[in-house]
């Protein structure tokens, strides 16, 4: 009898609109964080060159700058004019070595020898694109880790090797061949053995870690030649407009197409954080949605609920119906979420794998949206229990 009374207080237009809320809310909110977190490792390693907002910038070279090479340079009034500009988030340099740098191999039946002239540089670890445990320097194992531009080996497999007739190498096999590093100046020389341990997309130059670059320059290195001609800027908003007014008009060199795709990654990014909000927003409505309409169900059935609760039924009881209902089409809803979210991200997790090389990352939606589901579920039967007792009880009292 309970139950057949308690279903007419319920309107079905009500619970059918709020099911649909709820899931369109979630679907979008589980769909958009799962995106976001899948296509982190992938626009890190796309869309930017060291970090989210970063870019090289360098001074242009003119005819008058080529015959005076100190024009090149950035002075410190310079970096420190840079750093107070509003768009710079911070200013690092590009650490030059001072000294000559001859690398050679021993002479083997396997690999003929070779001796060949380098550079070094290096910049702060944070703004890398290669992860590696070898990028470290120890000064007891005359060790030396260096990451290359990985077109440098495009260019000896599809341009030297192809025209010489030599066997083209992959990263794997070029990473376990060791070599040797000499490096003098100040009328000393030491030896090194090396090894390349990663191959940067995105950084165009010969990386050694820092510790090993500064201790070099002390040893090696002649004073004052240790001088700065290129710059990683972080950027603020990488979309302001003032940061290429200012360039041009101090006669500096950017990478516009890194700066461009900055921006696209802080745009795209934006856009996501635009719509997880809307989802959030129809999230918070629908939830608010229902507590309403129970509070109008509890109200315009208030004579009922004092019926049931004089004639026995205490307030738990009287609340389960509403409990049950609500929390069977909340689950219903969400799980059907969770449904649709697994296959929207199969279907962009293929798409984007046949453009692009990345790693699957872990599949959080079922965590997510199951947490959601328990916290909506504490929330409705707390709330439901209490609007039920705050009706019954204080109006028998009043009767008594």
């Amino acid at each position: 009898m309970l139950l057949k009374l308690q279903k007419r207080t319920l309107v079905p237009s009500q619970m059918i609109g709020y099911a649909l809320t709820i899931f369109v809310g979630i679907t979008i909110i589980l769909i958009s964080t799962q995106f976001y977190y899948d296509t982190q490792p992938l626009l890190s390693q796309q869309t930017e060159a060291f970090k989210s907002k970063a870019a090289v910038i360098s001074k242009n070279i003119s005819v008058f700058k080529s015959l005076d090479k100190e024009k090149i340079y950035f002075t410190d009034e310079e970096i420190q004019d840079l750093e107070k500009q509003s768009f710079v988030k911070s200013v690092s340099k590009f650490n030059s070595a001072g000294f000559k740098i001859n690398a050679f191999s021993n002479k083997t039946e396997s690999a003929p020898i070779f001796y060949t002239d380098l550079f070094f540089e290096s910049i702060p670890t944070k703004y890398l694109d290669v992860e590696t445990d070898e990028w470290e320097w120890d000064s007891s194992l005359d060790f030396i880790p260096i990451i290359v531009p990985e077109n440098y080996l495009n260019l000896y497999n599809f341009g030297f090797a192809e025209s010489q007739g030599l066997p083209v190498i992959s990263k794997n096999t070029i990473s376990e061949i060791e070599f040797n590093i000499r490096v003098s100046g100040n009328g000393k020389s030491k030896d090194f053995s090396a090894k390349i341990v990663g191959f940067s997309n995105k950084i165009n130059s010969i990386l050694v870690p820092e510790e090993f670059l500064f201790w070099a320059n002390t040893e090696f290195g002649s004073l004052g030649q240790n001088k700065t001609s290129r710059l990683l800027i972080d950027f603020n908003n990488p979309s302001d407009k003032g940061i290429l007014a200012y360039f041009n008009d101090h006669n500096y060199s950017i990478s516009k197409d890194k700066l461009e795709l900055s921006k696209l990654s802080f745009f795209f990014k934006t856009a996501l954080l635009f719509v997880l909000f809307i989802a959030i927003v129809i999230v918070v409505l629908s939830v608010s949605f229902i507590v309403l309409s129970l509070n109008l169900i509890i109200q315009r059935n208030k004579d009922l609920l004092l019926n049931l609760y004089a004639i026995g039924y205490d307030y738990n009881r009287i609340s389960k119906f509403f409990q049950v209902s609500i929390s069977l089409i909340t689950a219903i809803s969400i799980f059907c979420s969770i449904l649709v979210s697994y296959y929207l991200r199969g279907f962009y997790l293929d798409t984007i794998g046949g453009l692009f090389d990345f790693e699957e990352q872990f599949n959080s939606i079922v965590l997510f949206g199951g947490s959601i589901l328990v916290l909506l579920l504490i929330t409705y039967n707390l709330l439901i229990v209490r609007n039920v007792k705050n009706t019954v009880i204080p109006s028998t009292a009043l009767l008594s």
